[in-house]
């Protein structure tokens, strides 16, 4: 069980960090990454084509762990569970294939390829986390009751997305210019794994190291589907299959207006999208979608200890199953879960020639806690710019519901672009998010 928690860990041992492409995203220059936060500002592309080459982000948020633990990888095990504050951890990864954008008069059109890849851990309570992954409490004896309403949530899910896009310039003279947008979005989910405890109460001992739970109920949900039933934590899992066979769709709504400038530009440029409208369902021989009641009368106890090397949710079902704690209430073999619906807005302002302040937020539009729920994180940013048509330097300063404040910096030559919207607070104050993330796309007239 301790590699389950720290899987997410190690997919980020060569890149790290939750608002992806932040800054890069609301750039004067638009383009396709503009049109990936809001499907409007396709109509705003300063070349009549676009090509997309490579883009990628790579987002750790948590709220336990400093960027030096992360680096120095010491004893991350105990250190995560320590306190009495739940556990959030979220990883996040985006890698965009082949893409291309054109515009034609007030029309602008796209095609982009995607890959996603998520591990999250949500609301765990510290004690359960130390006593299941380290097979440990804080003393060598001693007993600990539990009183949760939350669902406590460990997830993995990847998915392939095509997405097509479109959108018009509806009204424009010397002044003002408004757009809309909208992105039709194929969806290949690849791989599935939740666990879900919900409303746990309960009471765990540790006798020497033999940690046990007694006098327990929950209502516990395991599904998976594809390789990462078995397996959640071997990374190449995560990256085998990503792609699966279309079973989803989701649709991308945007608005954006520009008060125009004299210079071909503007004095601000705004915008609102609703993003990732839709669900996935998940099809695999090796399906399991179950809830169950867990209850584990006073009297009676479960042994821990025999989690701490499991691998996989179907491992943990199994032992379970065969402890007789476990009632089973509903079961089905295929599944569908919602893709993370976020609502954000903007606002990029030219305060002098050559320097703009944006002003973004994100807000997520649905709870977490669903056992059928691909997360998402609530994120308000504002990024000062200095930028030319060729060159842009950026610094995002952000609130992150889990990780906190954040500052970055990130840097645009022509269509190359690198940056994080961490990397200060990371090296200065020993952040809890790190990230990173670049790419590189051509303009063409």
């Amino acid at each position: 069980m301790k590699l389950l928690i720290f899987s997410c860990l190690l997919i980020t041992a060569s890149s790290f960090s939750q608002d992806h492409f932040s800054g890069i995203s609301t750039s004067r220059r638009g383009g396709l990454l503009n049109a990936a936060a809001n499907p409007a500002e396709l109509a705003n592309l300063k070349t009549k084509y676009e090509i997309g080459v490579f883009s990628g982000s790579f987002n750790l948020s948590n709220n336990r762990l400093g960027f030096d633990d992360l680096v120095s990888g010491d004893d991350l095990e105990q250190k995560l569970f320590e306190g009495n504050e739940d556990v959030d951890l979220r990883f996040d990864g985006e890698v965009y294939g082949p893409a291309f954008a054109m515009k034609m008069d007030k029309w602008a059109f796209s095609f982009a390829t995607k890959a996603y890849g998520k591990v999250n851990f949500t609301d765990v309570d510290p004690t359960i986390g130390d006593a299941v992954t380290n097979g440990a409490l804080s003393a060598i004896f001693g007993a600990t009751t539990i009183e949760s309403n939350k669902n406590q949530r460990a997830n993995g899910t990847t998915w392939g997305e095509i997405a097509f896009g479109v959108s018009r310039n509806v009204y424009e003279d010397d002044e003002h210019k408004f757009n809309v947008g909208v992105t039709l979005k194929l969806l290949f989910p690849g791989s599935y794994a939740n666990l879900g405890l919900d409303r746990f109460s309960g009471t765990i001992t540790n006798n020497l190291g033999d940690v046990e739970m007694t006098d327990a109920t929950a209502r516990l949900n395991i599904a998976y589907s594809g390789d990462l039933a078995e397996n959640f934590t071997d990374f190449s899992n995560y990256t085998s299959s990503i792609f699966g066979k279309l079973n989803g769709f989701a649709t991308d709504l945007g608005v954006n207006y520009q008060w125009k400038d004299d210079n071909d530009g503007y004095k601000i440029n705004a915008g609102a999208a609703v993003r990732n409208i839709g669900s996935m369902t998940f099809k695999s021989d090796n399906n399991n979608n179950t809830n169950y009641e867990l209850n584990i009368p006073a009297g009676q106890s479960l042994d821990l200890n025999q989690f701490e090397n499991v691998e996989s949710f179907e491992e943990i079902e199994q032992i379970l199953l065969e402890s007789g704690f476990l009632t089973t209430t509903s079961s089905s073999r295929d599944f569908k879960v919602k893709l993370p619906t976020v609502f954000s807005a903007y606002a990029d302002v030219k305060i002098i020639p050559d320097f703009y302040v944006t002003v973004f937020g994100q807000q997520k539009m649905n709870k977490d806690d669903s056992d059928d729920q691909i997360t998402a994180q609530n994120v308000f940013s504002v990024t000062p710019r200095y930028s030319t048509e060729s060159f842009e330097v950026y610094a995002p300063l952000a609130s992150n519901e889990i990780s906190g404040f954040t500052a970055g910096l990130g840097i645009r030559a022509g269509g190359f672009f690198i940056g994080s919207s961490s990397i200060a607070t990371a090296l200065i104050n020993d952040g809890e998010q790190a990230d990173f993330y670049l790419g590189f796309r051509i303009g063409l007239q």
